[in-house]
């Protein structure tokens, strides 16, 4: 029999993540993500699928009010420990009632499994491709971490090795830190660049700091150069990999190659803190050269690596307010050339 029942034990749930997730942790599952988000005053739900006794899957479900409407967002998710259609079919029934009681329009989802795994789950005609993508990075890049600094350096673009050895003899300095306050170095770096790409700066970039810092899972990495911060990365370390959340630097000092030697940095801070893989997190799916992030795809495939690539996320239509959502995003997505 099947039953969903809230779990209010973190370990309980951060143990589910570490078995279930095959060395790739969903990030937007993880406990602490879900605290980030409460302390932004967020509603979340954390939801454990049971088969009888057994734990078989994990869901945080978010709820979003925005101007746009409001919708269900299971960001990575669900988690589930076989992904059958029973499973799935049992929880969006559950979620879809849910939903409805508190107004969403739809249900947005993006588990991490390959498109090959989700054609067998995603046959009702509820589900619509999303229109959305790039904040869950559904195609990411990722650097195995198993060979010696030597070997990674020996790996990656010529241009990327010379950048790094030109940083240390520049006299960039990197620090490494989990005190909050050093943040005022970094934002200010992450707002101008927003404003500088035309895009919205993500909100709890200090409670993540903050949250993750607490277990030792983040750190902020800032580049000094002659008594001034040019450039700052935000990194997880979450269940056996690295992270790269966010990052900025100043344009004034782009002649420094400050980030090339800050990721060298932190590529070895994970492989002390014995991580498995560094996800350099969202990049273009294709090659064109028109792609808003074809310079910062080429900044981290440059380091080595794979590209490792995830089912596009689904939307679970519950009323014709949706339509209008998708109809702006589309818009969106075209203007943005996604």
């Amino acid at each position: 029999m099947l039953k969903i029942q809230e779990i209010i034990n973190k370990k309980t749930w951060e143990e589910f993540i570490e078995k279930v997730s095959n060395g790739f942790p969903p990030f937007f599952q993880t406990w602490n993500w879900g605290d980030v988000q409460k302390r932004q005053g967020i509603k979340i739900w954390r939801l454990g699928l049971y088969k009888n006794t057994s734990l078989i899957g994990i869901v945080s479900v978010t709820y979003i009010s925005a101007k746009r409407g409001k919708y269900i967002h299971l960001r990575h998710g669900p988690v589930l420990k076989e992904y059958k259609k029973e499973y799935l079919d049992f929880l969006m029934k559950f979620l879809s009632e849910k939903g409805k009681k508190a107004g969403a329009s739809f249900i947005r989802l993006s588990p991490l499994i390959s498109e090959e795994e989700g054609k067998s789950l995603f046959v009702s005609s509820e589900f619509r491709n999303a229109q959305i993508h790039a904040m869950d990075a559904e195609v990411c890049w990722i650097l195995p971490l198993d060979a010696s600094e030597e070997e990674i350096l020996k790996n990656m673009r010529k241009s990327h090795r010379y950048l790094i050895r030109k940083s240390q003899t520049t006299g960039v300095v990197i620090e490494r830190t989990k005190n909050i306050d050093k943040m005022k170095l970094f934002l200010p770096l992450y707002t101008k660049l927003a404003h500088k790409k035309h895009f919205v700066a993500h909100h709890g970039v200090e409670e993540e700091l903050e949250i993750f810092g607490k277990d030792d899972q983040s750190l902020l990495f800032l580049a000094h150069y002659e008594n001034k911060v040019i450039a700052g990365a935000l990194i997880d370390f979450v269940h056996g990999m690295a992270i790269y959340r966010h990052s900025a630097s100043d344009d004034a000092y782009r002649h420094i190659p400050a980030m090339y030697l800050l990721q060298w940095e932190v590529i070895k801070e994970a492989k002390k803190r014995d991580m498995k893989l560094y996800n350099f997190w969202g990049i273009a799916p294709g090659d064109s050269k028109r792609h808003p992030w074809h310079g910062i795809t080429l900044f981290k495939t440059g380091f080595g690596g794979e590209k490792k690539e995830f089912m596009h996320g689904k939307d679970y239509v519950l009323s014709w307010k949706y339509w209008l959502i998708y109809a702006l995003e589309r818009v969106t997505k075209l203007r943005k050339g996604y």
